[in-house]
Formats: C-alpha cells, sequence, structure tokens
C-alpha cells in the first residue's frame, strides 16, 4: 500500500522550570494505507505528543509531516496557515480521544454528523452516512440519544462513528480502550481492524493494551524520543505497561 502519511525526524520542545524539556527527539515514521499501527511506550514518553503533532493539533519544533492524499499531490502540513491546517484536519483526519469529547447537547447522530455539518456537507447524505456508521457499531437503536444516555462504551463508539464521518484517509487513536471493559474493548478492536481493511483507511493508535496491539500490523515504540519499529510479538511488547491500564480494568461498560 502507498504511503498517507510522513513524519520526518520531529522534535517537540516544552519551555519549562529548567530550561527547555525535549519530549521528542527526532522521531520517524511512515504510515500506509489500510494498515493498522499501535503506537506503545512508557506513561510520560511523549506518546500523546506524538499523535497530536501527527494529527497537525499542535505544531513542532522542528521536523516535518507529509500527507500524501489519494491521487493527490503530498501537502507540507505545517507549511499551511492556521485557517488551511483546520482545513486539513477536518478533510483528512479523524480523532478519537480517550475521554470522548462529545457535544452534550446533541444526539449521539448529530455528533457523528458534525464533522460535514463542519465542513459544509449537511444534507440528507451526511445524515443518512451517520446514521450507517451508528449501524455498523451496533449503535442505531440509540442514534436520538445523548451523550448522558449514553454508556461510556457506547460513547466511545460514537466517537469512532464521528472520526469516520468524513472519511479521512487517517485516523489518529488514543488510548481508545482504556476506559472499556473486556467485551467491549475487544468488540471495538475486532471493529478497528475490520476498517481499517474495509475503507483502506490508516489507523495509529496510542495504546497500552495488549490486545490492541496484537491486532496491528505494526507495533512503534516510542523511547528516548524516537520511534522504534519493534520486531518481537504485540503481546511482548507491551508486558511492561502498567497493568491498571489495561482493557478490562476501566470503569466503563457497554
Amino acid at each position: 500500500m502507498p504511503p498517507i502519511l510522513t513524519a520526518t525526524d520531529l522534535v517537540k520542545r516544552y519551555p519549562s522550570a529548567d530550561g527547555e524539556l525535549e519530549v521528542l527527539s527526532g522521531a520517524s515514521a511512515t504510515v500506509h494505507a489500510g494498515e493498522l499501527v499501535a503506537i506503545v511506550g512508557e506513561s510520560g514518553t511523549g506518546k500523546s505528543t506524538l499523535l497530536h503533532l501527527l494529527g497537525a493539533l499542535d505544531r513542532p519544533t522542528a521536523g516535518r509531516v507529509t500527507y500524501h492524499p489519494p491521487g493527490g499531490v503530498p501537502e507540507d502540513v505545517f507549511a499551511l496557515g492556521d485557517e488551511a491546517l483546520a482545513a486539513f484536519r477536518n478533510r483528512s483526519v479523524g480523532f478519537v480521544f480517550q475521554f470522548h469529547h462529545l457535544l452534550p447537547e446533541f444526539t449521539a447522530l448529530e455528533n457523528v454528523e458534525m464533522p460535514a455539518l463542519i465542513a459544509g456537507r449537511a444534507g440528507r447524505d451526511s445524515r443518512e452516512r451517520a446514521a450507517a456508521l451508528l449501524d455498523g457499531l451496533g449503535l442505531s437503536a440509540r442514534a436520538d440519544h445523548r451523550p448522558s444516555q449514553l454508556s461510556g462504551g457506547e460513547q466511545q463508539r460514537v466517537a469512532v462513528a464521528r472520526a469516520l464521518m468524513n472519511r479521512p484517509g487517517l485516523v489518529l487513536m488514543d488510548e481508545p480502550t482504556g476506559n472499556l471493559d473486556t467485551r467491549t474493548a475487544g468488540a471495538l478492536h475486532d471493529e478497528l481492524h475490520r476498517l481499517s481493511r474495509a475503507e483502506n483507511q490508516a489507523f495509529v493508535v496510542v495504546t497500552h493494551n495488549p490486545a490492541l496491539a496484537a491486532l496491528a500490523d505494526r507495533v512503534l515504540r516510542l523511547d528516548g524520543g524516537v520511534l522504534v519499529e519493534e520486531r518481537g510479538t504485540p503481546l511482548d511488547v507491551t508486558a511492561d505497561e502498567e497493568p491498571a491500564t489495561r482493557a478490562g480494568e476501566g470503569e466503563a461498560s457497554a
């Protein structure tokens, strides 16, 4: 499969009382269409920071992110101005965060449709796609419920549907199963794997969950501010992660 995203020598520093704190020290990776990539590493190593850079939610201190749209011209993401960068995120990148960030005043269906509304594509087609996404994730009966009426697992699946709404080439997920019980996490794992193949979308998932890493086509470890492709089995490379963050020990249910 062709690459859809290339990150080259990403550096990220933050000011601190002792000078600059370097979180990323030249992280590089290539992500291909249709693959599921897991990023693992100890807590505090900068995995979420890396994900924010890959999705253009933050700008690096140095380095480049290049997006390769299918059949289009590669884009140097951080050469874009703020307005163009926001349009790029809406058009090309889907995000799923650990704590959902659903809009409480809107229904599940309206939350899923929101990226299309922001892109100015509201209408019958977008409503039908939102409904189809919810149905594919087993939530058709919950389409008219607001987030407060949904369980944690249901909210997370709504967030996944929302991320897929605009058919982005790249979907980024930050600990998507960290607050789900074992059964719900397992169902979401299987669905992510299916979607990456069926929609030819690239999924990059930051996770402490060995079951999710086991489904990945590749496992990258963030260590010392750089990415290293693991050569062991996914279950082996996550063995040193904190047990409390693994699936089955979150509080939310399906």
